[in-house]
């Protein structure tokens, strides 16, 4: 494997000692594919999954190629959701201090004219697309001098009905820009949108390779209705590390969390609902252990990167194959083993095996005993008997 440095790649000596300050030494392979079509200027494509580093090719590159007696602000950065903004604000901070940029953050939860003072202050604003219309709408700061522009977890934005505004967001914005997408990925509406955006844009698709070392198992488990909190119960008692709980809507979260409580078991809530602080709060007690369950919707979990994850629980059955990806793909990190466990009802088992069958995790499905007629064109694959996943090639 190629060992360039970040040096290799264009990356400016101050830039790169902040990277070494932080124990960041070496590029990844997404880093090492991008960071260079990035840094000559040109629109970029990037299909990778979460925790693959694609932070950090537009992070470097943006820090680098503004000024600071540049216009502010002159770079953006659109996020699907607040903790991914504050995720990526954070990463980019003491890169930009080694040029003496400054970055602020804009996003729903918190008050909004500390917000309004720092935009208008940043070189680079990181927001989510709702917050930053608000801003806009106050006339407080402008967009026509943004020359960098960076969609991160494109399809995520889509997924979440943010192509109205983003499309708003991205007409302010200088025609003469540079435009970056990074998706985990390009096919259908996602792959549409990102050519409208971009001209001539230079593709990069990255996928990890499998960790050897890190397995996931994958239960299907049968439990009625009127047994579910039951039956997370015993699964909560199981030795383990951290549990990542699955919910379909905020409601359910904050309800469950109070359900656990009457049965001896502490959980935390994150969702939509919540304020900034709470979710950050709930997010950094569940890193420390200090809580180990955690009751979540899949769109505030998006943000969450944590090692510890030893079970991910669906409580609620996600809705597709992705959803499935994206959640079970939270345990198994860093040479970890890990559990994904979906409670299925009668009601979804239909719904359920279809996603089981995408998988090749149809020999799992029926050992929960809900087998139906809902098998794929020419029936299931013969000897087909995996029983677990490598934890990267199901991570988003």
């Amino acid at each position: 494997m190629s060992r360039e440095s970040f040096a290799d790649l264009g990356v400016s000596k101050p830039v790169c000692a902040a990277l070494a300050a932080g124990g960041i030494t070496e590029p990844f392979a997404i880093q090492r594919l991008a960071i260079e079509d990035v840094m000559a200027g040109h629109d970029v494509l990037v299909k990778s999954p979460t925790g693959s580093g694609k932070t950090l090719v537009f992070a470097l590159s943006i820090v680098d190629r503004l000024e600071a007696s540049g216009p502010r602000p002159e770079a953006l950065v659109l996020a699907p959701t607040r903790e991914l903004a504050a995720q990526i604000v954070a990463e980019m901070k003491p890169l930009a201090r080694a040029r003496k940029l400054e970055v602020a953050a804009v996003y729903g939860g918190v008050g909004f004219e500390k917000q309004e003072r720092a935009a208008r202050r940043a070189h680079i604003i990181v927001a989510t697309p709702g917050r930053l219309e608000d801003l806009l709408q106050r006339r407080t700061i402008s967009l026509k001098n943004i020359h960098m522009l960076v969609l991160d977890e494109g399809d995520r934005m889509l997924d979440m009905g943010f192509r109205p505004p983003v499309d708003r967001i991205v007409a302010k914005c200088s025609r003469k820009r540079q435009t970056l997408f990074f998706s985990a990925t390009l096919e259908g509406q996602a792959g549409r949108i990102a050519k409208t955006y971009t001209h001539d844009a230079r593709l990069h698709e990255h996928a990890p390779d499998p960790d050897p070392d890190a397995e996931v198992e994958h239960r299907f488990v049968a439990v009625r209705n009127d047994e579910r909190v039951e039956a997370l119960v015993g699964e909560l008692s199981a030795d383990r590390e951290l549990a990542l709980v699955f919910v379909r809507t905020k409601r359910g979260a904050d309800k469950l969390v109070k359900r656990l409580g009457r049965e001896g078991v502490t959980a935390l809530a994150m969702h939509g609902d919540k304020s900034q602080s709470q979710r950050e709060r709930a997010l950094a007690s569940f890193e420390a252990a200090r809580v180990d369950t955690l009751v979540a919707t899949d769109v505030a979990a998006r943000g969450i990167d944590v090692e510890r994850i030893s079970h991910v629980i669906n409580y609620d059955p996600p809705e597709d194959r992705e959803k499935y990806v994206h959640r079970v793909g939270r345990t198994g990190r860093a040479g970890r083993g890990g559990i994904g466990i979906t409670f299925v009802g009668i009601e979804k088992a239909r719904e359920v095996e279809r996603i089981a069958y995408e998988l090749d995790l149809h020999d799992e499905f029926k050992q929960s005993g809900l087998r139906t007629s809902a098998t794929r064109p020419g029936g299931p694959r013969p000897g087909v008997r995996r029983r677990s996943y490598r934890a990267r090639s199901l991570r988003r």
